[in-house]
This record gives C-alpha cells, sequence and structure tokens, in this order.
C-alpha cells in the first residue's frame, strides 16, 4: 500500500480499536432508568470512554503504521523494516515505554495490509531471507482500488481484533500477563 493507505489504516484502527476497547462486551445493553431504557447518561458515558480510547490510541497507532515504511529512507524497503524480528521489538515495547503499548497494533497491520492488500508483499524472515511473501488478492499502490481494499483489510483486521480481544485475551491486558493467559490456553 501507499503512504495514504497506511495513514487511513492507521486512523481507522485507532477509531475502531477506541471502540473496542470501550464497551465491555461482558455487559450486554448499555441500559439504565427502569425497564431496560437506555438513558442520556448513559450514552454520554459511553461517548467520553470512546473518545478518550481513541484519543489515546491514535498517535501510538498511526506511528506504528507508518513507522516500517521509514525503509524508504536507508536499507531495502519491505525488508528492512517489514519483517518479524522487528515486530518482535514492538511487542516488547510495553515493557519499557507503556504508553506505547499499542505501537505493535500498528506496525503488525501495517504487515497485513503490505501482505494481502499489496501485490508485492513483504519479507518476514530477513535479514534470513529476502523471498517476499504475499496474498495474490493485492493490487497496486497506483491502483484507483486502492484506498478501497484498504479500507476492507482494515475492516478485516478490526474484525480479527475484536475477536481476539472478547474471546481470547483483552487487547489492554499487560503483555507479561497475555502470555501467561495464552501459555494456560495451548498447555504451555
Amino acid at each position: 500500500m501507499n503512504k495514504d493507505g497506511h495513514v487511513l489504516n492507521g486512523a481507522l484502527l485507532a477509531v475502531g480499536l477506541g471502540l473496542i476497547l470501550s464497551v465491555d462486551p461482558t455487559s450486554g445493553l448499555i441500559v439504565g432508568g427502569q425497564s431496560g431504557e437506555i438513558t442520556a447518561d448513559a450514552v454520554l458515558t459511553l461517548g467520553s470512554d470512546v473518545a478518550g480510547s481513541i484519543a489515546a490510541l491514535s498517535l501510538p497507532v498511526i506511528l506504528g503504521a507508518l513507522f516500517p515504511d521509514v525503509d524508504t529512507a536507508f536499507g531495502r524497503h519491505r525488508k528492512t523494516l517489514h519483517n518479524l524480528p522487528v515486530l518482535g521489538i514492538f511487542l516488547v515495547f510495553p515493557y519499557f515505554f507503556g504508553n506505547l503499548q499499542f505501537v505493535w497494533i500498528g506496525v503488525a497491520t501495517h504487515y497485513v495490509l503490505d501482505i494481502v492488500g499489496s501485490k508485492r508483499g513483504i519479507a518476514l524472515w530477513y535479514p534470513l531471507s529476502s523471498s517476499e511473501y504475499g496474498f495474490p488478492t493485492g493490487v497496486t499502490t497506483s491502483s484507483d482500488w486502492a484506498t478501497r481494499v484498504t479500507v476492507v483489510v482494515t475492516a478485516l483486521e478490526l474484525f480479527v481484533l475484536f475477536l481476539v480481544h472478547n474471546y481470547l485475551v483483552a487487547l489492554d491486558t499487560p503483555l507479561s500477563e497475555a502470555t501467561t493467559l495464552l501459555g494456560a490456553l495451548v498447555g504451555i
């Protein structure tokens, strides 16, 4: 994808993640008052929670979504910063920089967008291998379809993040706890 696509992807992810993290799926309908009616206070509270989450997520998610393309200024584009070792570095960011907990989501979704949405793909195992991996579903970065593909891929990413958050492990769980939970889930 092109730079505009990654900015759009990051912005849509920030909004979507703000919604995902603000609504507790175990609480049922947002109701108050009598006979299950939705109150204005409940709606205002939810609205302020969502806006706060979106504001907090925007910077780290958008920075993460843009970071891999820094390799256009040095190194080999879609290789130097488009690989799993770099993603691993961002996964441990929360241990050192708590406010950058969600940068890894921006980086990971950048990779997904380049693999699924673009014809070229990325070198996931660089520097061990320069082979680029991609799906045949992608379009060229200059295609008239690039923005539509970006929106569709981002919607699919948000759906997967929603499923992970609601059924596997909450996305705002600290990495050490998430690792323990996932390890218990698979029997390690």
